[in-house]
């Protein structure tokens, strides 16, 4: 989802220490951090946009201007409730973090791995477990 990937990018990536042990307090920690920052900045964009479509809303005259105003509206309205839904799964992974669940697979238990982590902040499910139930849901098995 390219909603996350600018700002994944850009966040420092946890450094564990030598025999640290996965999900230390540290590393908790961190996720925290990069999750809470990544739900302002998401927060800020929204209210971005809602003065943007308050300040630019008069209808321009021109037919073709007025479809391009609309165009631009609606893509911007879809970008945000995705983003939306985005800052709802960062918000569980808080949950997770503060209930001890974080950076652990929901389906199998299983570590779910710093990398991935770091790619994916609200990952909740392992690589192997994820391409499961993709094969899954392509078979029409939910």
């Amino acid at each position: 989802m390219e909603l996350q990937t600018d700002f994944i990018e850009n966040y420092p990536a946890y450094q564990p220490k030598k025999g640290e042990e996965y999900m230390s307090p540290e590393m908790l920690e961190h996720f925290k951090s990069k999750l809470l920052a990544w739900k302002q900045q998401l927060i800020n964009e929204a209210n971005s946009t809602v003065s943007h479509l308050k300040s630019d809303s008069e209808t321009p005259a021109d037919p073709n201007d007025r479809a391009s105003q609309e165009e631009e509206f609606a893509l911007e309205l879809r970008t945000r409730d995705r983003e939306r839904k985005l800052i709802s799964k960062i918000d569980k992974s808080l949950k997770d973090i503060e209930n001890g669940e974080y950076g652990y697979c929901k389906m199998s238990g299983e570590e779910i791995g710093l990398a991935r982590m770091e790619a994916r902040p609200t990952a909740t499910l392992t690589v192997e477990m994820k391409r499961k139930q993709e094969i899954r849901e392509k078979q029409g098995v939910a």
